[in-house]
């Protein structure tokens, strides 16, 4: 690999003698130290210097916060695909990437994540990370306690295999709650995202209106999620802690949804426990409703850089196949890169984490089928601030089904409507 960069402010290439500094924002688990340091070393001069911050929200209000002051945002920055509407909007803020080599790698790119990075005009903004195909973290000592099947393939048949639903998914849950008294989801957040992102049309229709007041479909969705909250099936734990992890390892639920980023995330929760490969937490090639994508991220060149070539460059090597596949090792999540995603589904490598679960296969299999859904440029307020505020209160007991839709639709009108 030859150095890129122009360090010192002049046109030599970076050196040792002539140092230059990238620096790069990510957010939650994104499994680039290896090959931060990889580069570093490829790369004799540029020196990487890294900031991850814990949540893609709280990353989002960094980016824009910088954004506003119109500096101190990082040479290279990870883009959240539920904030990406928010982006597109101020897409004038980021270089456009087909100025430096994107068409020339289009293709390694499942077509749709490619598009999802391009703005209207046809400029890319964000080369794709990884993709969020969901399947179901479940753990098999509670199902076997439970006296339910615990291995991945009749579990996957238990919740209806290709035609696994949340009739049945839900039903499950109330079964299991009989048995045990225990919960069966973590809290509703999660599974209501993972409701909305299977649907062809979430909070926004694709010609990009709001979509959730008159939307029975939609309502009917949460309603049947209340019931299921009211019945006893959701732990009500804080999302992002989890009892610092320890409900991960307790028995507190019994049931998670996982898109690829995720499994990364309870890894880390474990760890922090004091779980490991023995906590029981497998992984299922099966979801309710079918194919469904959630999340999943971008590296982005702000135009703020004074480093846009070297950034961009850096930026195109940590999402080429090869960095991918290293990527998902590190960090659990699912790459977007086609040969990358050939790779992890050829090779079927167990996950010990997960009870030895090829899990990268699994998700090569989830990922059959997902469409990537229009997303608004307040989506992830509705989905943090709207939704997941009501549903915290109906977690918590404080509202019914009825309720919790009446006071998300009032904070939608509050926090969106009227901006």
């Amino acid at each position: 690999m030859l150095a890129v960069g122009c360090g010192g402010g002049d046109s030599e290439a970076a050196s040792e003698d002539n140092p230059l500094e990238l620096t790069v924002t990510t957010f939650g688990t994104f499994g680039y130290d290896d090959l931060y340091a990889e580069y570093e070393e490829a790369n004799p001069g540029i020196d990487i210097k890294a900031n991850n911050i814990d949540r893609g929200a709280n990353a989002q209000t960094d980016l824009f916060t910088k954004l506003a002051a119109g500096s101190g945002v990082s040479d290279v920055v990870a883009l959240e695909e539920g904030w990406l509407g928010a982006v597109m909007d101020v897409s004038e803020e980021f270089v456009d990437l087909k100025e430096y080599g994107a068409e020339d790698i289009k293709d390694n790119w499942v077509d749709w994540k490619y598009k999802q990075g391009t703005d209207s005009e046809g400029r890319v903004i964000g080369y794709g990370t990884d993709i969020g195909p969901q399947g179901l973290c479940y753990n098999g000592k509670l199902f076997e306690a439970a006296g339910m099947p615990s291995d991945r393939e009749s579990v996957a048949e238990l919740f209806g295999g290709d035609d696994a639903t949340w009739d049945t998914y839900f039903e499950l849950g109330k079964q299991y709650n009989e048995k045990t008294g225990q919960a069966w989801y973590d809290q509703s957040g999660f599974v209501w995202n993972s409701m909305v992102n299977q649907m062809e049309e979430g909070y926004y229709t694709k010609d990009g209106e709001l979509n959730i007041e008159g939307n029975d479909a939609m309502k009917e969705q949460f309603l049947q999620l209340a019931a299921g909250t009211q019945a006893g099936l959701s732990a009500n734990e804080t999302k992002w802690d989890w009892g610092t992890g320890k409900a991960f390892t307790d028995g507190s639920f019994a049931t998670f949804v996982c898109p690829g980023w995720m499994l990364g995330t309870i890894q880390e929760q474990l760890e922090s426990a004091g779980g490991g490969e023995d906590s029981g937490w497998d992984f299922a090639d099966v979801f309710p409703g079918g194919a469904s994508n959630w999340g999943g991220a971008f590296l982005a060149v702000p135009e703020t850089s004074e480093h846009k070539e070297e950034a961009a460059a850096l930026a195109a090597w940590l999402t080429a196949p090869e960095q991918q596949v290293k990527q998902s090792a590190a960090a659990n999540n699912f790459p977007s890169t086609i040969e990358a995603q050939e790779q992890l589904a050829e090779e079927a490598t167990p996950n010990p984490m997960f009870n030895n679960a090829p899990t990268g296969a699994i998700l090569a299999n989830r990922a059959e089928g997902v469409v990537a859904q229009f997303k608004g440029p307040d989506d992830s307020v509705i989905q943090e601030k709207v939704f997941g505020v009501a549903l915290t209160q109906l977690d918590a007991g404080k509202v019914d089904g009825e309720g919790a839709w009446k006071e998300a639709v009032q904070l939608l009108n509050e926090l969106v409507v009227k901006d």
